[in-house]
């Protein structure tokens, strides 16, 4: 874990000492169902190369949260805003579109494909035979895979597996090489990452997503180990009965303070002002 704890410190102090516009802004989002709040009045950035971890109780709201920023569900009222610019997502398309992507706990992988073409499924890669025949272009596809994986700073696993013969930890890094395909993507939104993970599994995860933060992704993870939260966050947003209590810096705050936090929903005194 020492590497993930050294550049995670490295980064929050280079980020602590400059000043940077937020990549997405979200101001006022709610969700009303009938007479229910799911969120109500929700106000939080986003900075650029930033790992942000969203805790809360089960039915704190934050799954709502997520579904209206990864385009889902359209929120009630608020705004959200991408590079100053106001976004209005219908769909997790128009998400994709503005460089925000998602990969939930079941990672949406198909368990008997192998490696390649759960990262190319539905934007499979063609070649023509003979100028004329369109077929796929499996040399191609595998070498762009062996190319995510690089960019990943991963060992390659073996390609020609299929993919429930994989760890859990290779199987979360097959989920983000996919994400990887698309060119303008900012934002990757991970839940639960490391849920039923092992320690050594665990431990491929956070360095993984130290990595994406290295290569220039924000990372938006939602998590109830907080033992995990801390190894890899850079800021600690705290979610209780569908509000944002607030976002504290990791590196100025305890265990404690956040579990303080989630349930007395309310930020310490000392980080208040």
């Amino acid at each position: 874990m020492q590497y993930a704890f050294q550049a995670q410190e490295a980064a929050s102090q280079s980020a602590s000492a400059v000043v940077r516009d937020p990549m997405i802004s979200i101001r006022g989002l709610s969700k009303s169902y009938g007479g229910h709040k799911a969120n109500d009045n929700i106000s939080l950035d986003i900075f650029p190369n930033e790992v942000i971890a969203l805790v809360g109780d089960n039915g704190a709201g934050k799954s709502t949260f997520i579904k209206m920023i990864s385009g889902v569900i359209r929120p009630t009222s608020g705004s959200i805003s991408i590079g100053g610019r106001k976004v209005d997502m219908t769909s997790p398309n128009d998400a994709r579109a503005n460089g925000i992507e998602t990969l939930h706990q079941n990672l949406s992988l198909v368990d008997v494909f192998n490696v390649q073409e759960n990262i190319f499924m539905g934007r499979e890669l063609q070649r023509k035979i003979l100028g004329m025949v369109p077929s796929l272009d499996h040399a191609e596809m595998r070498r762009r895979t062996v190319d995510l994986f690089k960019q990943l700073g991963l060992k390659t696993p073996d390609l020609n597996k299929a993919v429930r013969a994989l760890s859990g930890g290779q199987r979360q890094a097959v989920g983000i090489a996919r994400l990887l395909l698309e060119n303008d993507l900012k934002l990757i939104i991970m839940d639960e990452p490391m849920a039923a993970l092992g320690v050594e599994e665990s431990r491929l995860v956070v360095e993984l997503i130290m990595r994406l933060r290295e290569r220039g992704y924000s990372v938006l993870i939602i998590s109830h180990n907080l033992d995990h939260v801390f190894q890899v966050a850079d800021r600690i947003a705290v979610m209780k009965n569908g509000r944002m209590i607030g976002a504290v810096e990791r590196n100025k705050v305890e265990h404690d303070d956040v579990v303080s936090m989630i349930v007395g929903g309310r930020i310490p005194e000392r980080l208040a002002s």
